[in-house]
């Protein structure tokens, strides 16, 4: 007898990277026989110096456009995928979970949903790159060398940091920041997620116990919202790690533990 194919993965990097980002994950997840792609956000150019030249390309998108992004690309795969994403992309993964449209959900330090009211100093500090122009609303944000370091190096060394930004670096739009700063004022917050959803496939969170961006403490809180849905909901934490941790020198610690998760999910 024949073994059923494994469902196809959806990678969905989330702000200040580029799709590039996720490319070793791509080599690892097909050593564990996944098929996986790494589409970018809308407009997203194709390579992190191009990105990098035009950053007006990727100004003013929503949450909500992204998630129809991808949903539009799901609607072409073979079958119901199993969608990765890392912080922002974590919180398009549960929307797209919630809606029925994947088969399962990773998301790797997950950017807070709505309903996870407490965010911690160091997020806001974040956060406040975008937040404190209004005009960032319409337009896109790059991060300097030294606030990566803040948001998403801060657990490794310097130099790996600054290499980190040099390869996967790029501007984002600012939107997703004021959608999810604004949240609890809006009864139709695109941040919102069908956490109640009984019949959704299993989710995977995970917490960085050193992560600046988005605070263990904001993982943990987004899994509790989960608590009425009998549907699979579990966290990994990693003690020493920050916000890059899919993608710096640690990152198959993680992507070893998702495709374990997933084998337990029978995924």
């Amino acid at each position: 007898m024949s073994t059923p194919a494994k469902a196809p993965v959806l990678l969905v990097h989330g702000l200040w990277l580029h799709a590039s980002s996720w490319q070793p994950w791509i080599v690892h997840l097909a050593r564990s026989g996944y098929a996986a792609t790494a589409p970018g956000w809308p407009n997203e150019p194709a390579t992190v110096q191009e990105a990098r030249a035009n950053p007006s390309a990727v100004a003013g998108y929503g949450i909500d456009a992204v998630v129809e992004h991808y949903a539009s690309i799901i609607a072409t795969m073979p079958a119901k995928p199993i969608v990765i994403g890392h912080s922002f992309g974590g919180l398009v993964a549960q929307r797209l979970l919630g809606q029925d449209l994947a088969a399962a959900a990773v998301g790797l330090d997950a950017a807070p949903i709505k309903g996870v009211l407490s965010l911690p100093v160091s997020s806001l500090r974040v956060a406040s790159i975008a937040l404190r122009d209004p005009r960032n609303r319409g337009r896109a944000v790059s991060l300097t060398r030294e606030q990566f370091r803040y948001g998403f190096g801060n657990a490794v060394s310097q130099a790996e940091s600054d290499q980190l930004f040099d390869e996967w670096a790029a501007p984002s739009p600012g939107r997703p920041l004021f959608e999810a700063a604004f949240s609890a004022f809006s009864p139709k917050s695109p941040t919102t997620i069908a956490t109640r959803n009984s019949g959704r496939g299993p989710l995977l969170l995970t917490a960085g116990g050193r992560d600046h961006t988005v605070p263990a403490s904001i993982s943990h809180a987004t899994k509790k919202l989960y608590r009425h849905s009998p549907a699979v909901t579990d966290i990994i934490d990693f003690p020493g790690r920050g916000h890059s941790l899919g993608i710096d020198s640690g990152w198959t610690e993680v992507a070893d533990a998702v495709t374990g998760w997933l084998a337990k999910q029978g995924r």
